[in-house]
């Protein structure tokens, strides 16, 4: 009998590595996409389902005019009381799990790809995952990405890095690692061969 579960590759990496460079390559190779961050931002957007219980913890104050979560706001309040990230947290995470997982069954591709910028920090993720793929790439490659982009001083692009896995970590939960310390070329090109095989082991998945 079929398995009606879609193949899922779990893909993460930490800041500044080039998720979603490789993954919209992987989406216009043919793989359905299921973007975790994309979820936590519809769920925050105005009107979005967390919004009602965002509101009632924290109070008009999280709230931006447009009444969406204001995040500049909920970043001060978790750097100066830590406890209030893990009520955020609390709230987001059973609807971004469940979300996710309505996708990824809705899923028409041949594979899907679960975008997970934690996956590694959570274990229910690499549950639902059949392959783990990493994008990986030396820390000094991260900083200077995220500084360029966003204009972040050094020290809080490492304070974020250092609430996230280590690089170590990652590459030890991996089955596939995407190095992206080269050329996009070349990134492209590793993620080409893998859609090859994920392609080929989801077809023997449901054979």
């Amino acid at each position: 009998m079929q398995d009606p579960r879609p193949y899922i590759v779990g893909l993460t990496g930490g800041i500044g590595s080039g998720k979603s460079v490789a993954t919209a390559h992987f989406a216009a190779l043919g793989a359905s996409v299921v973007d975790t961050d994309l979820i936590a931002h519809a769920l925050t957007a105005p009107g979005g389902a967390a919004m009602a219980a965002i509101r009632q913890a924290f109070g008009d104050g999280m709230l931006a005019p447009d009444g969406s979560l204001d995040r500049a706001a909920m970043r001060e309040l978790a750097f100066a009381r830590p406890e209030a990230r893990r009520e955020l947290e609390a709230i987001l995470h059973p609807l971004i799990r469940a979300e996710s997982a309505r996708q990824c069954l809705a899923a028409p591709g041949p594979y899907v790809i679960l975008a997970v910028p934690l996956l590694v920090e959570s274990g229910d993720y690499r549950a639902r995952c059949d392959r783990i793929c990493v994008v990986d790439c030396p820390e000094p490659v991260q900083v200077a990405r995220v500084r360029q982009r966003s204009g972040l001083a050094e020290a809080q692009i490492r304070s974020i890095m250092a609430a996230q896995a280590t690089r170590a970590q990652r590459l030890a939960a991996a089955d596939d690692v995407l190095d992206n310390a080269g050329t996009l070329a070349e990134l492209e090109a590793q993620v080409e061969r893998l859609h090859a095989d994920y392609l080929a082991a989801a077809g023997a998945a449901r054979a």
